[in-house]
């Protein structure tokens, strides 16, 4: 159909960043194996054998993300704190790891978002994913699986999950009257909501206290979910140290404390029809929340067979979220899960937000970071990198060019990049003769320097480790900056390159230094620590060479040899 200029212009970012009947239940691998090949895509996680015995993957999710509006750094930033896990933890071994990302493809905001645009709505969908995908893959995301929840799969996983919460009692129909959000798609309390002034307009609107988001109130008769009568198993929860950091889990505590109201879990088709029809009422709508939670579910083969879930991969090890959607994944995800006695997350790890100027990232403000372009003008890894160590877990980190050129010329260039352009440079190229004697007990006695020295670098990994299985990304990397930076100093006092001879011990540790630097940054900067390894000649045929396991000092003999200087890290551009 012709699409009005208006039209365009509300979809514009997707081309400017790129250049139902009631199903019949069956379970996961039925479906896969007896519906057409073309309706379904490629399920990478219902291809375990259903052996309660084999070991469960390591399973880590990231939201999935609204296709109204572009993806902003914020988005970025999810993704690869979620990526970096899960290359950790095929980095220690469990090369079974999976990663599943995503888009949120129903609710009132992407059915607006078409009628703006003067799109179909699926049609809508069909062209706004692919940035987000396309989004994922310039971040250099090691996913296994890019779930859509216009999905059909995920259609037939909703509605089972439905009609079981209902068989066991939990679904009731009930008048619902409350504020609205629809930027939020939830409801909130009177006690949640205030008066604010737009200043655009000088009107005065209800907006919610906790998001700042505008409210209207509503009232209809929709399904409820019981949610009160998990108040005393979601506070045990909470206990065992189920979201992380422990901050968020307080505060989630306290508000549970306070008593919980049952959750409405539908909408009426008249105010919205985009979305997964309630099984056997089709005037009703499931609520995009409790659809768009499902997904993690539905991407480890539910509906489970008999003795399956866990060979799947459920349930999820860790749910990557913002703080802004703690409460969906750890009071509504979780009591869904315990009314259908499927186990819950092994943990919710929450990060704070991105701002610009201590105010907060928003797509609907416009006050956002084009990741693409930020992409392109630093590079992959040095996003990852920024993202990384100056992003925020507790409270919210604050975004400007300038502090990615500063920590790229401080910490990356004039760090790491240069310690491996002047060691290699000092050996000569041959650091292989420097790797025999460290490895054969040929070099020259420690000084009190070289000890304490090299007790720190033997503690490294293990710090790292600790952090990582803490979830703590963010401090496993400032641990590694920290060794790239006191080994610099260590460089330094014992200029080697004054008599390689009688101080090559300082060169063998620098040289471990830098290996084993290179190998722990692997889940951060995947390209550049492999440039780094490829530099110090340590062997790629050997995957073992690179594993975790390796990053011992002293635990490869056979590097070094004709090791050859490159610029890692090149100066940037930077832009007057």
């Amino acid at each position: 159909m012709a699409i009005s200029r208006a039209g365009f212009r509300s979809v514009s970012w997707a081309g400017q960043f790129l250049a139902s009947s009631r199903a019949s239940w069956r379970c996961a691998p039925c479906r896969t194996t007896t519906r057409p090949a073309t309706t379904i895509r490629p399920r990478r996680f219902a291809t375990a054998a259903a052996d309660s015995t084999s070991k469960k993957p390591y399973y880590v999710t990231t939201p999935i993300f609204y296709v109204n509006a572009a993806p902003h750094v914020g988005h970025l930033y999810t993704m690869v704190l979620a990526d970096v896990i899960k290359r950790w933890r095929t980095l220690i071994g469990d090369n079974d790891a999976q990663l599943l990302t995503g888009t949120d493809e129903h609710g009132m905001k992407i059915q607006q978002a078409a009628l703006a645009a003067e799109m179909d709505t699926q049609a809508f969908c069909d062209q706004n994913y692919k940035t987000f995908e396309a989004l994922a893959n310039a971040a250099n995301m090691d996913y296994n699986y890019f779930i859509r929840t216009t999905e059909p799969a995920h259609k037939e996983a909703v509605q089972y999950f439905w009609e079981m919460l209902s068989h066991r009692g939990y679904i009731y129909t009930a008048k619902h009257e409350g504020w609205y959000s629809v930027s939020d798609e939830t409801f909130y309390p009177q006690t949640q909501v205030q008066k604010s002034l737009d200043p655009e307009t000088g009107h005065t609107k209800m907006v919610s206290i906790e998001t700042g988001k505008e409210v209207e109130w509503s009232s209809e008769t929709n399904y409820h979910f019981r949610l009160s009568a998990f108040q005393e198993r979601l506070l045990d929860l909470y206990k065992t140290g189920f979201i992380t950091p422990s901050i968020y889990g307080t505060n989630v505590f306290n508000s549970v404390s306070e008593g919980l109201s049952d959750l409405s879990i539908s909408r009426p088709t008249e105010r919205l029809s985009w979305g997964i029809p309630v099984p056997g009422d089709n005037t009703q709508t499931v609520y995009v929340w409790l659809d768009a939670l499902v997904n993690y579910l539905t991407k480890a083969g539910y509906p489970f067979a008999p003795g399956q879930g866990s060979s799947l991969g459920w349930p999820a090890d860790v749910h990557v979220v913002g703080k802004d959607i703690v409460r969906f994944h750890s009071v509504y995800w979780p009591a869904f899960l315990m009314a259908l006695d499927l186990p819950v997350p092994r943990n919710v790890l929450v990060h704070g937000h991105w701002t610009i100027n201590r105010e907060k990232m928003s797509k609907s403000t416009g006050n956002v970071v084009n990741p693409f372009f930020a992409i392109n003008r630093f590079g992959v890894d040095s996003m990852r990198f920024f993202l990384i160590y100056q992003g925020a877990l507790v409270g919210d980190a604050d975004y400007d060019n300038a502090y990615i050129i500063r920590d790229y010329q401080k910490l990356l260039q004039k760090g790491l990049g240069n310690l491996a352009h002047r060691a290699i440079g000092c050996a000569k190229g041959n650091l292989r003769s420097y790797i025999e004697n460290g490895t054969s007990g040929r070099l020259p006695a420690a000084t009190l320097a070289d000890e304490e020295y090299e007790a720190m670098l033997k503690e490294v990994p293990n710090k790292v480790a600790e952090l990582m299985d803490n979830l703590n990304p963010r401090a496993a990397l400032q641990e590694i900056t920290s060794l790239v930076d006191q080994t610099n100093k260590y460089f330094h006092h014992a200029e080697p390159w004054k008599n390689p001879i009688d101080r090559q011990r300082s060169l063998y540790n620098v040289a471990e230094s830098l290996r084993i630097a290179s190998i722990l940054l692997q889940p951060v900067m995947p390209t550049k620590a492999n440039e780094l390894l490829d530099m110090l000649q340590v062997d790629k045929t050997d995957p073992a060479k690179r594993k975790f396991a390796a990053a011992r000092y002293g635990s490869d003999l056979d590097y070094g040899a004709n090791a050859k200087k490159s610029v890692l890290f090149p100066p940037l551009i930077v832009e007057s």
